[in-house]
This record gives structure tokens, C-alpha cells and sequence, in this order.
């Protein structure tokens, strides 16, 4: 089996840090909705202590988006010069590979923008 070619790579870091930062998104709605529950909640004795435990982790994972945006933009470039060099080199280019380049771009712009 061949090793894969610079440009699948690049989609694939590309693809894999899109969707761990949807990963953390989702991580952070749900941190959020524990701490509207624990506001809500009365009696127990140790909620005091539960809020504020994660009302620290909610701001762990707010502090992990400005390096995955820079991860993006960083992997995104390489995708995008990768994609300019196999398109621009005249040679005979996967197709498929080419195709999945393209879209991971897309979807990298959508989430950019989605967060911006």
C-alpha cells in the first residue's frame, strides 16, 4: 500500500481538528446546562462546591478555542497550498482526493465563520 500523499494528510488534519472543535463546543453546552441545573437545584450541601467546579471547567474549555482556531487556520493553509500544488504541479491528481481536499476547506471556512 502507498503512503499517503501530503494532501490527504493535510485533509485530514484539517478534518480531525474541525471536528474536535465541534467536540469541545458541545462539551461546553453541556457544562452549561449542568451549571443551570445546579443553580437551580437547592439542599444539597455540597452544590457550592459542584457550581464552582464547573463553572472552572467551563472556563478550561473557553480557554481551548483561540489555539484551536489558530490549529485551523494553521492546518487550512497547508491544506489550501497543498491543494495549489498538486492542482498546479500538471500532474494526474486523485480525483477523490482532490474532492475530499475541497470539501474539508469548506467545511473548515463553515465552522470558522460559524464561531466568528
Amino acid at each position: 500500500m502507498a503512503p499517503p500523499s501530503p494532501l490527504s494528510i493535510a485533509t485530514s488534519s484539517v478534518l480531525r481538528l474541525v471536528k474536535e472543535e465541534a467536540s469541545y463546543h458541545k462539551e461546553l453546552q453541556q457544562q452549561e446546562a449542568r451549571i443551570k441545573k445546579l443553580q437551580t437545584e437547592t439542599g444539597d450541601e455540597n452544590a457550592e462546591y459542584q457550581l464552582r467546579q464547573e463553572r472552572k471547567a467551563v472556563e478550561e474549555t473557553k480557554a481551548v478555542f483561540p489555539s484551536m482556531r489558530e490549529r485551523i487556520a494553521n492546518a487550512l493553509a497547508k491544506l489550501e497550498n497543498e491543494l495549489e500544488v498538486v492542482q498546479g504541479s500538471g500532474k494526474e491528481a486523485n480525483e477523490e482526493e482532490v474532492t475530499k481536499a475541497k470539501d474539508a476547506v469548506a467545511k473548515a471556512k463553515i465552522s470558522y465563520k460559524e464561531v466568528a
